[in-house]
């Protein structure tokens, strides 16, 4: 499985609706917290081409985007490809 790893902030809903989805498919994940760590979000609005909401997930080397694309890759049955793949 690639590995995943996703930047957040603990007062996002849509960033523990995104981390409940990978739970319940029992991915594990690199978590970033931009509120407790700061400095990491130049890194995170970077890596995610100018995007600076959280969250901003990442499998493997790819950018999937926010909570929205990540449940979008689930109904269209792409997103356990794309972790294994």
């Amino acid at each position: 499985m690639k590995p995943v790893e996703i930047y957040t902030s603990p007062l996002c809903g849509f960033c523990h609706a995104a981390k409940r989805l990978l739970k319940q498919k029992g991915v594990e994940f690199k978590e970033v917290d931009v509120l407790m760590h700061p400095k990491r979000k130049p890194e995170m609005i970077k890596r995610a081409g100018g995007k600076r909401t959280v969250p901003q997930i990442f499998i493997g080397a790819q950018h999937v985007g926010g909570c929205d694309e990540l449940y979008e890759l689930e109904r269209q049955g792409k997103l356990d490809r794309l972790l294994a793949a």
